[in-house]
């Protein structure tokens, strides 16, 4: 009875014992990725700009004519790669974190509000929803950087409004399906106001649809960083984005394949295990497909 008793009182949280082999890895993988940009201050032996023109173009460590103390070699500048994978993670996660949480607070305010109030005010949320759609965001891109240039705080906002509109379009169309439930018909004839109905009886209903496009547009937000970076749109140098520094290394693929391999694969890194979390968390918020 003790054994059992042991047996069955295992050390460790029960989401950690509800996780696969597969989902545990990817889960350690993004703890990694985090660790790493919020410790690289500690884990970089330079300054991410640090110049030694001396040491320009050294190979990665193990490989001939690489320089001791860079690990992942050097740039175009003999700056430490790995110092600048470090900073470009950290700069590029908080990029897509803060827009997209700036996206999902546009989208999903518009999104409920034109399902609950329907009539006038949801065409008009739709039509700015096609209107964002059919413009091409490259062109939207160029107007607003032109204009206020690309510090900090104008990537967050232009990013996070790059994916308002799908936040929108989802939660507009399973608000409308929310309310002919017999629960909001229950909710209103008990005499809740259109508030309280959207915030206490529909968004906890939106959760799971939520969680899906919250990865889908962190994922498409850092490709979409990358890519303006890659065009020299986004953070200017000497600040280290992923993209930007594919951007730059992709003249020096032939001599130095390194220096666009190294943030290729955090890019690559960060988006997969964004995809997998985010597919195990949407089936962990959805009642129908957590009792399967």
């Amino acid at each position: 009875m003790t054994g059992l008793a042991l047996a069955t009182a295992r050390p460790g949280p029960a989401f950690w014992r509800s996780l696969g082999a597969f989902h545990r890895v990817v889960l350690i993988l993004g703890a990694v990725l985090v660790l790493a940009a919020v410790l690289a201050p500690w884990l970089a032996q330079h300054g991410p700009t640090d110049q030694s023109l001396m040491s320009r173009l050294k190979p990665p460590m193990g490989f001939a004519g690489a320089r001791p103390g860079y690990l992942l070699g050097t740039d175009e500048l003999g700056r430490d790669l790995l110092a600048r994978c470090l900073y470009g993670l950290r700069l590029t996660l908080s990029l897509a974190f803060l827009g997209t949480l700036v996206g999902l607070a546009i989208g999903a305010t518009l999104g409920l509000l034109a399902g609950v109030a329907g009539g006038r005010t949801e065409s008009a949320i739709m039509a700015a929803v096609d209107m964002q759609i059919a413009i091409p965001f490259t062109l939207v891109a160029l107007f607003v950087l032109a204009l206020f240039g690309s510090s900090f705080g104008v990537m967050i906002l232009l990013l996070g409004v790059a994916g308002w509109e799908q936040y929108a379009r989802i939660i507009a169309a399973e608000t409308r399906r929310l309310m002919r439930m017999p629960f909001v018909e229950a909710a209103r004839a008990a005499g809740a106001t259109p508030r309280r109905i959207a915030l206490v009886h529909l968004l906890p209903n939106l959760i799971s649809p939520i969680v899906v496009q919250m990865t889908l547009s962190f994922s498409n937000i850092i490709l979409l960083e990358s890519s303006l970076s890659f065009l020299g749109l986004g953070v200017q140098p000497p600040t280290a984005t992923l993209g930007a520094m594919v951007g730059v290394g992709r003249d020096y693929m032939p001599i130095a394949p390194w220096i666009v391999l190294a943030p290729s694969v955090l890019i690559l890194a960060v988006t997969f295990v964004v995809q997998v979390l985010g597919d195990f968390a949407r089936d962990r918020a959805d009642v129908r497909l957590r009792s399967r």
